[in-house]
Parts: C-alpha cells; structure tokens; sequence
C-alpha cells in the first residue's frame, strides 16, 4: 500500500443528488480523496463532473445527501465557506479579472493592508502582496512574464499558471482543477502536469477534471468515473487502462478497483 492510500480521506460526497427541472445532474453520486492525493474525475458531458465539483466548492446546493470534511459532515453552501475550509477551484475560465495584474488578481479580495493608521484608511501593502506573491509562482516553478502588466495580455499557459498558483497559494486542504490542460500546447501542458505532482506533494488534496486520458493516465494516482449522475468505478490508474477507463465511462462495464 503506497503513503497517499494510508493517507486520511479529507473530502467524501454521500449519496449527493441534485435535480435542474427534469434533469438528474446528481443521482446519489459517490466521491472520496485523501491528503497528497491526485484524483481523476471523469466522465463523458452531462455526467455530472462540473455540477459535483460545484457542489463540493461551496457553488451549488444540492437536494439531499452530505458532504464529509475531514470526518465531519458539513454544510458548504458558498465558495467562501469552502475559501475557510481550504478547498479552493480553478474553473476552465480561470476566474482573473484581465485589466488586472498577476499580484493583484493573487490578492483579488484577500488583500493585505499596511499596519497601523494607514491600513486603517485602506491603505494596501502593496511590497508585501508582490514579494509573497513571487513566493507563491516560485513554488510551483511558474514563470510569470511580468509582474505589472494586465494578466489579459498573456497567453493561455500563463493566465492557467497563475490562476492555479493563486489557488494553491490559499488551498490548504483541497484544489479542483477543471480542464486545467484544456487548449494549452505541449510544453504549457507538460508545466502544469508538473504543478498537479508538485501540488500534492506538499500534502495537499488534488481533484483532476480531464477529458484527455494520457493526461488522466500520467499524472493520477486514482481515477474515479461519473456516468448518468452516478460514480460507476473507481481504479488505482497504476492498474487499469485507457481503453477500460472509456469503458466505464461509455456503460460498457465498470467495476470498483480501489
């Protein structure tokens, strides 16, 4: 048994269901990761993967079922309550504010004040936002362009490096990346692949929402599959495949493998 599979569950869905009118986004849907784990989440569109991970992020209300933080049954119902647990998300649209530079959109809401009666009068430390800031890219080996100009004036690689740098940086617990690799090129691909291994190995939980399977493959250490609402399989992804993980997803067989 490897270190992350005796590491503590630190998120669990229970039987979530959500309904939109007629439609059954959610039909008892199952999910569990551990501490300095990177988790798969796949599933073909309208599975349920975008309206789960909202659920779990504090986006979405769901009608029943509950959600297990740390072996405690909360209520997250805003992104902010899930902000004070640890789990943060990065959305395929990334979230930036684009007139905005990479310090600025880091801090967006969180800023820091100066002390004394200049903080007082909103007064921003704006020395200590950018040297904590770098901290932050520096960590992950993300190499930001420039510090001052609009994050809008970036390429994708970079906007994608930033926003998940701003997401680790205030995850202590929890990061959902969605389509993170998502109409990057093969270098930006391979950088942010390297940001997920990096990321869980400080002990950090990592949920991965990818539609490409080599990536699935390469950078997971489980795969858990959604189909009509439902999780249908869970594999350790050092045994299964490719064509088993399409499998799953398509409803031509499933199995729970970890």
């Amino acid at each position: 048994m490897s270190t992350v599979e005796q590491s503590p569950v630190v998120l669990e869905a229970r039987a979530l269901t959500r309904q939109f009118g007629q439609v059954t986004a959610l039909d008892g849907a199952d999910f569990d990761v551990r501490a300095g784990e990177v988790v798969a989440l796949i599933g073909d569109n309208g599975a349920g993967k975008s309206t789960l991970v909202k659920a779990l992020s504090g986006n979405l209300e769901v009608d029943s079922g509950q959600i297990i933080f740390k072996d405690v049954v909360r209520v997250i119902d805003n992104p902010m309550t899930a902000s004070h647990l640890g789990i943060e998300t990065v959305y395929q649209d990334l979230a930036l504010a684009p007139h905005l530079d990479p310090v600025q959109n880091m801090f967006l809401g969180r800023e820091t004040m100066r002390g004394g009666f200049l903080g007082h009068l909103g007064f921003m430390d704006n020395a200590a936002m950018r040297k904590e800031a770098r901290a932050a890219f520096d960590r992950l080996g993300a190499t930001v362009r420039s510090y001052d100009a609009p994050v809008g004036t970036m390429s994708g690689g970079q906007r994608q490096a930033i926003a998940i740098a701003r997401a680790v940086h205030w995850a202590s617990q929890v990061v959902f990346l969605d389509e993170p690799t998502a109409a990057l090129g093969v270098r930006q691909t391979a950088n942010v692949l390297d940001t997920i291994r990096r990321v869980a190995s400080h002990g950090i939980a990592v949920v991965f929402i990818s539609h490409s399977m080599p990536h699935v493959m390469d950078v997971s250490d489980r795969v858990q599959v959604l189909r009509m609402g439902k999780r249908v399989a869970t594999y350790r992804t050092e045994d299964t495949s490719m064509e088993e993980l399409v499998a799953a997803m398509t409803g031509a067989t499933g199995r729970a493998a970890a």
